[in-house]
């Protein structure tokens, strides 16, 4: 076989690997933005138009787990990483708040540190979750955000082994830490405030029972 040759089904080969690689980045692109959308439906209440969205992002990773099996050194890039972590977050969230319970990592078939990773972000997402309880009035949903914000945040802490074999999640786990004390001075004082306003309001009602009593008997 001439160079000339050789070197021609090496171009067709690497012209090949290129179509697949750009390919295979926007379907990473898609399936992220798609579970980000998933997110902000989420907080919206809009589960239905979130579910769909969600499984649109599960059928774009399969895809790329297929074609992982042909092309591993184009599939698995950072793209890919950030992918199947907006879809855990998103996959994550949507079970704790519509269910109240978590789905694993078996059941989204995904490899562990993406899910370790993705679940670490949902801290910040029940954050904003329970911002938006404090805004309606809503104390007690904020404080059971909260309850599931320092779960998450101290199960991981407890996975020691976890550190050395997931890269990123010290630092995740450290952002965490101080959005979960920054949520917890919130739910306190709107805890305290509400429980004033309370107070205020027994206090006045009482004020105007005690009045009607004293005019009745004055007539």
């Amino acid at each position: 076989m001439g160079l000339n040759e050789i070197l021609g089904e090496i171009r067709f080969e690497l012209k090949r690997k290129e179509k697949i690689r750009e390919r295979a980045q926007e379907v990473m692109r898609k399936a992220t933005r798609l579970s980000k959308e998933a997110i902000l439906l989420i907080h919206k209440k809009g589960f239905r138009e979130a579910r769909k969205r969600l499984t649109r992002a599960r059928k774009m990773i399969q895809s790329l787990n297929t074609l992982s099996e042909g092309y591993p050194e184009i599939v698995y890039t950072g793209l890919f990483d950030a992918a199947l972590q907006e879809y855990c977050e998103a996959s994550i969230l949507f079970q704790l708040v519509r269910n109240g319970t978590y789905v694993s990592p078996d059941e989204l078939e995904v490899p562990h540190v993406a899910y370790i990773l993705g679940l670490a972000d949902v801290i910040g997402e029940l954050r904003r979750s329970a911002l938006d309880a404090l805004r309606e009035g809503n104390v007690e949903n904020a404080e059971k955000c909260l309850e599931k914000m320092e779960e998450i945040y101290s199960s991981l802490m407890a996975m020691d082994e976890a550190y050395l074999l997931v890269p990123g999640l010290r630092r995740k786990c450290d952002v965490a830490r101080r959005i979960i004390e920054t949520t917890r001075g919130d739910v306190t004082l709107e805890s305290r405030r509400a429980s004033l306003e309370k107070a205020i309001r027994d206090f006045e009602k009482l004020v105007e029972k005690s009045g009607k009593r004293v005019k009745g008997k004055s007539e």
